[in-house]
């Protein structure tokens, strides 16, 4: 079941000490969520946001926030981000044992759930909670640090992950993070994707904001 195409601006590459106006900005310019990467030096190698990023960005904008935790037993961590004003809440599928009750909380919370796939995780294994969840991100980078360049290896993933979802009974977004520019949108576009995560290529394109949305916004169909 197919849905509208999407753009999610990651403040990972944004000015931190102009976070309000260059949302402010992001917004205008026409983007549909706000994406929030969630690193606590473990899971990942790297340390960035936490709950209360994710208000802050609440008090900011009404448009959805898009967070991806990326960190160890977040079951225990999603009461927190959702209280915080989190829209969707996606965790990983290779450090959470107990997927399919996580889900459930997420929903239970209120928030829309999704999985998210490291570059070298098997598609397989989120065949058995689609029926479950509201999204699927396939990560096109190995996680941890904005700016990297797209692994193309990940587009037979998209590819599988798009025929699968095309037999479920529900929409679900599908999602891919890392490496996302002017070049490779139009790759995860035609291998399926729908929501396209994007960090340099917005808050670093270097005629602002607005021209950064605007380019990506132009390859995608009304």
């Amino acid at each position: 079941m197919s849905v509208a195409y999407k753009i999610s601006a990651s403040i990972l590459a944004a000015d931190f000490s102009r976070l309000g106006e260059q949302i402010h900005e992001a917004e205008l310019a026409g983007v549909d969520w706000i994406h929030v990467d969630v690193m606590d030096g473990h899971f990942v190698p790297n340390l960035t946001m936490g709950p209360v990023i994710v208000k802050a960005c609440r008090n900011i904008s009404q448009l959805p926030l898009d967070i991806h935790l990326m960190i160890e037993a977040p079951e225990n961590f999603v009461d927190a981000f959702a209280r915080a004003g989190s829209t969707i809440l996606s965790v990983h599928v290779e450090n959470n044992p107990h997927l399919e009750e996580t889900v459930q909380s997420i929903h239970d919370l209120g928030c829309k759930a999704g999985v998210v796939l490291k570059p070298a995780t098997p598609v397989e294994m989120v065949f058995p909670i689609l029926h479950l969840v509201d999204l699927v991100l396939v990560l096109s980078v190995n996680p941890g640090y904005s700016g990297q360049t797209f692994l193309p290896e990940v587009l037979p993933k998209i590819s599988a992950l798009r025929h699968a979802l095309d037999k479920i009974d529900h929409p679900i977004w599908l999602e891919v993070d890392g490496g996302i520019t002017s070049n490779t949108l139009p790759l995860a576009r035609d291998a399926g994707a729908n929501v396209f995560v994007t960090a340099t290529a917005i808050f670093n394109h270097p005629d602002g904001i607005s021209s950064g949305v605007q380019l990506l916004r132009s390859l995608l169909p009304d």
